[in-house]
């Protein structure tokens, strides 16, 4: 029973393209719900015996401890769903009166990828930048497909380049590429695995994420040694992205020197009821930018043509017109 419903559940999760499936405690129930780029949705209800029940179900599979219900842990999975090979990441932790909860994240294949863009000429313009060496840097709220849109540039350049990825964890399974991943426990940080990569001489090296000054280092001088890296940081803009890298300690003549490009992503909801990509944009020399925290002016303009070409409502259009 309860094997057959983890099945259903994740079947369901596959088919809709869904990143996450959360098993949640509320109030005294247990929810399920499917995220996507749209955000959380509900998709069955539990009770609170049959919830814990799904939940260790999953942690016995992943080879976690069943009895331990309030520490967080870690655990991994491959099934077969559907026909279709998924690996699956799992975090559970309980909560302060030990309800546990568990969150799976869903690794799809790249080609089962299905990231749509508002303007497609926008990834043509990723594509001329990828084909140059130095660095191409994403920003973006979580959930909005940057993973994507890079393993979707580095999945075209990987048909005639090598490609290695550094990654904390691994987000979307390729194959084509050799793909590494961030484990402290085993001294394998972002900086060590990089120092690896770069004895490997791609010619592409993707990093999953950069948060300090050490990795952020490490993506320069990569890219300053004649490999394209592609990659992403925490910025509210794209422009942000520059001052992020001045912030985590860059030397502004670096970052002059090694940055391609910059892209901040979103997730738009469309009239048609799907999800697609909108980027903003912008290039090199980024010494003669602005200092700004503000959206390009393309990004308002390219929202107005989505807008009045009925590809977005006017609500979206207000909802996003500043980033």
């Amino acid at each position: 029973m309860i094997e057959q419903l983890g099945q259903t559940l994740l079947s369901a999760a596959v088919a809709s393209g869904s990143s996450d499936l959360y098993i949640q405690p509320v109030h005294d129930t247990y929810k399920v719900f499917e995220h996507q780029g749209n955000g959380l949705s509900l998709v069955r209800e539990l009770t609170i015996n049959e919830g814990q029940q799904l939940i260790a179900h999953f942690k016995y599979r992943a080879n976690m401890a069943i009895t331990e219900t309030r520490r967080p842990q870690l655990g991994a999975l491959t099934l077969t769903v559907a026909g279709q090979t998924v690996h699956l990441r799992l975090s559970s932790v309980g909560n302060f009166i030990n309800q546990e909860s568990l969150v799976i994240r869903l690794l799809l294949p790249l080609e089962e990828q299905r990231l749509a863009y508002l303007m497609p000429e926008q990834l043509a313009t990723l594509h001329e930048w990828s084909l140059l060496r130095g660095l191409l840097l994403f920003a973006g709220p979580t959930g909005s497909g940057k993973t994507s849109t890079i393993y979707h540039l580095a999945k075209k350049l990987s048909e005639s380049l090598s490609v290695l990825s550094v990654e904390d964890p691994t987000e979307i399974v390729a194959p084509d590429f050799l793909q590494l991943q961030v484990n402290p426990a085993a001294d394998m940080s972002y900086q060590a695995l990089i120092k690896v990569a770069l004895r490997h001489r791609p010619e592409v090296l993707i990093i999953g994420e950069i948060r300090d000054h050490e990795t952020a280092q490490a993506a320069i001088d990569a890219a300053l040694s004649g490999h394209l890296v592609l990659s992403s940081v925490h910025a509210q803009t794209a422009k942000g992205i520059v001052t992020r890298l001045r912030q985590l300690g860059i030397d502004s003549a670096a970052i002059t020197q090694a940055v391609v490009g910059v892209a901040y992503q979103r997730l738009l909801p469309t009239n048609t009821g799907e999800m697609s990509a909108l980027l903003d944009l912008a290039s090199g020399p980024v010494d003669k930018w602005e200092q700004t925290t503000a959206m390009t002016p393309q990004w308002e303009e390219n929202l107005r043509h989505a807008r009045d070409n009925d590809q977005i409502s006017t609500a979206v259009y207000r909802r996003f017109k500043a980033g």
